[in-house]
């Protein structure tokens, strides 16, 4: 792999360690060559650019390693023209890699099976740029910055290595070693990273989920959640000012720290494992709810944020992409009031609930009020400086928008899928706010059932194939006609009646829609498609385990089923470990799906698309304080039998079993139990 400066870097060929805020990507052998993202990250910090070591004077070949759990790796590398003479390697280089909260511990084990003693200098060569996420994504190119004394100092952050070494722009650690004939010898470095202004930070506390145990006909699907939710504690983060509670970081490497959409999104489809995870979630942003008015940053009274950064370092000509503290979207605010919402159906603590409700008052009357700038009764967004997101829904990109000729729509932009989640958001709220004897419910059940009618007068379209709702409004209110995946996000909140969910349904298990590995962004039928756009072909797993959900609830079993198996065979092509996004090729073109170059790999809600699966084919619907518990699988079984134990709702733990002809059986549920 090579640089290109000006170019985003790629990442889809790099192995990945992972335990957040640390991050270390680096090629297949393990090590970190200065090239493109490769890295020792910290945070929003590129700690070390450089992490290569020599055996007397040769550079090792890697012959195969990788991740061998959450924050470990092992690599393994062989040192040709040491040792024995004849064509057969007879010394080995084991790199074990452990990661800490604030940097990584390495073991160098040099092994022989050679008749003869070696004795050699072991050279780690390290050096680091301090370039930061968004300079490395870019694809800037920063000069490598000094060491001083055992490590480096600059950027507001400190890179500690003991025992370190300066020569010229890089730091050294050197052993002398005899490694004996069929024998072993190991050395060990470490490196710390101090960065006071760094706004994330590792859990204080274990894993804020349950691991189901999980058998399944398809044999497919046990290992992709075990992966998933290994990848998924790797991505667990808090704050640094909220360092109990814990939420999962969108993703490595480019969005290693709390999103509102991402974040939430991953704790709602993870609740089958228990509401830690929500709780945390919720928590954590309902602290940084906003306050004022602020068009630099997008915060307004009650809105749920985008994102947090680390904050800049004064330097000149360095500007970051966004503020550190961003509330550019429209989604955030809503999907932060279905999490609590649905989060209390599956036993959130009452008193959790009870502690937020006022962010949930103050956040259903930002939809109401600051996200309908016009008064027309839809959520809608306008990027109000140029320098923000011109896209504010999960589709963020700049050209995501577009009608069916190709042409990019201009705002401001109401997205189909954005008043789908304030329907549902406004009757969970109503939900919550008679539960615990709060006023004002029927003025949301009220103000839902007006979207929803607005919403079927407004944004239905047409082509040969039938009608379905538009990707959005544009600036003219005219509806933006693309066939899009976004339709997918209303299935299951209750925006549409029965024939508008068959209508989507159909559109959405089309061949233009569903490419065998999921679902396409774009249909293959519209004028902007392209397999590798970011928005506009590509497949997301997590936004097809949303349609997939939906599906399942509104009764649409085969299409559901398709995208379980679509799902699954993502899975299979990206050795488990989902990806962000990867390419909209059909399966029926190629064995394995395509990588999205770019993509982050583990992205969080992609891994917590598998346990969306199980909630789909077995059809959970806890109401935990109705005591209650609805299990309605998909029939026919898209994936034959499955039984999941180790289920979590509220203070049960659950085993549920799905016969391949639909037969259910419960085990461990203390309430009502009604099977569909």
């Amino acid at each position: 792999m090579t640089s290109d400066p000006g170019l985003q870097p790629t990442v889809h060929e790099l192995d990945v360690c992972l335990r957040a805020p640390v991050t270390v990507l680096s090629a297949r052998d393990g090590a970190v060559h200065g090239q493109g993202a490769e890295g020792v990250f910290c945070g929003d910090v590129r700690a070390l650019s450089v992490v290569e070591v020599t055996v007397a004077g040769r550079r090792p070949d890697g012959i195969g390693g990788g991740s061998t759990g959450t924050g470990t790796s092992r690599h393994v590398a062989v040192l040709r023209g040491l040792g024995d003479p004849g064509p057969d390697p007879t010394i080995r280089l084991e790199t074990v890699r452990r990661l800490a909260d604030d940097g990584l511990g390495e073991t160098l084990r040099l092994v022989s099976s050679a008749a003869d003693p070696l004795e050699a200098e072991v050279v780690l060569t390290l050096a680091t740029d301090l370039a930061t996420v968004e300079e490395v994504k870019s694809g800037q190119v920063r000069p490598l910055v000094a060491p001083d004394g055992e490590g480096w100092a600059g950027r507001g952050v400190v890179v500690a290595v003991p025992g370190l070494e300066t020569v010229g722009e890089h730091g050294r650690l050197s052993w002398t070693v005899v490694v004996p004939p069929r024998g072993a010898v190991e050395v060990d470095w470490s490196v710390r990273v101090v960065d006071p202004g760094g706004v994330t930070a590792a859990p204080r506390t274990a894993s804020s989920w349950s691991t189901p145990r999980v058998t399944c006909d398809d044999s497919r699907l046990a290992p992709l959640v075990e992966q998933s939710l290994e990848d998924l504690a790797g991505l667990r983060m808090a704050t640094t000012t909220e360092p109990e509670d814990v939420f999962a970081a969108a993703g490595a490497p480019w969005y290693l720290t709390l999103f509102g959409r991402d974040s939430l999104w991953t704790a709602r489809l993870l609740l089958p494992l228990g509401t830690g995870l929500a709780a945390g979630t919720l928590r954590t942003l309902a602290a940084r709810q906003g306050t004022r008015r602020d068009d630099a940053t997008g915060e307004e009274p009650g809105k749920i944020l985008h994102e947090i950064r680390r904050p800049p370092v004064a330097e000149e000509g360095v500007t970051p992409f966004l503020p550190p503290v961003y509330f550019g979207t429209v989604d955030a605010t809503p999907l932060w009031v279905c999490l609590l919402h649905d989060a209390w159906r599956w036993g959130l603590d009452p008193a959790v609930v009870t502690e937020l409700l006022d962010p949930l008052e103050r956040a259903l009357e930002w939809l109401a009020a600051d996200a309908d700038p016009d008064g027309d009764g839809f959520l809608e967004y306008l990027d109000r400086t140029g320098t923000g997101l011109a896209n504010q829904g999960w589709k963020d990109s700049h050209d995501s928008v577009r009608f069916a000729d190709g042409r990019i729509a201009e705002g401001p932009i109401a997205l189909c899928e954005a008043q789908a989640y304030a329907h549902e958001a406004a009757l969970g709220g109503a939900a919550l706010l008679d539960a615990f004897g709060r006023p004002g419910a029927d003025r949301w059940r009220s103000w839902a059932a007006d979207l929803r009618e607005r919403f079927r007068g407004a944004f239905w379209v047409g082509d040969d194939e039938g009608r379905y709702p538009a990707i959005a409004l544009d600036g003219a209110k005219a509806p933006v006609d693309a066939p899009a995946s976004n339709m997918g996000h209303l299935l299951g909140t209750g925006l549409l009646d029965g024939e508008e969910s068959a209508a989507v349904a159909a559109r959405l298990g089309s061949p233009a829609m569903d490419s065998g590995f999921g679902l396409r962004t774009m249909a293959t039928t519209a004028g902007g498609y392209g397999p590798l756009t970011y928005h506009c072909g590509s497949v997301w797993p997590h936004d097809t385990a949303i349609a997939m959900t939906g599906l399942a609830r509104e009764g649409h079993a085969a299409q559901a089923g398709s995208l379980a198996r679509g799902l699954l065979a993502a899975g299979e092509s990206f050795d488990r470990r989902m990806p962000e996004l990867f390419a909209g090729d059909a399966a029926t073109e190629v064995r394995r799906a395509l990588a999205y170059p770019a993509s982050c790999r583990p992205q969080a809600w992609s891994a917590a698309a598998s346990v969306a699966v199980l909630t789909a084919v077995i059809g959970l619907r806890p109401d935990v304080p109705a005591g209650r518990l609805e299990v309605a699988p998909l029939r026919p079984a898209p994936l034959g039998a499955v039984r999941v134990e180790g289920l979590r709702i509220g203070s049960d733990e659950v085993t549920v079993a799905v016969s391949a002809t639909g037969e259910v059986s419960v085990e461990g549920w203390s309430g009502e139990l009604v099977t569909g």
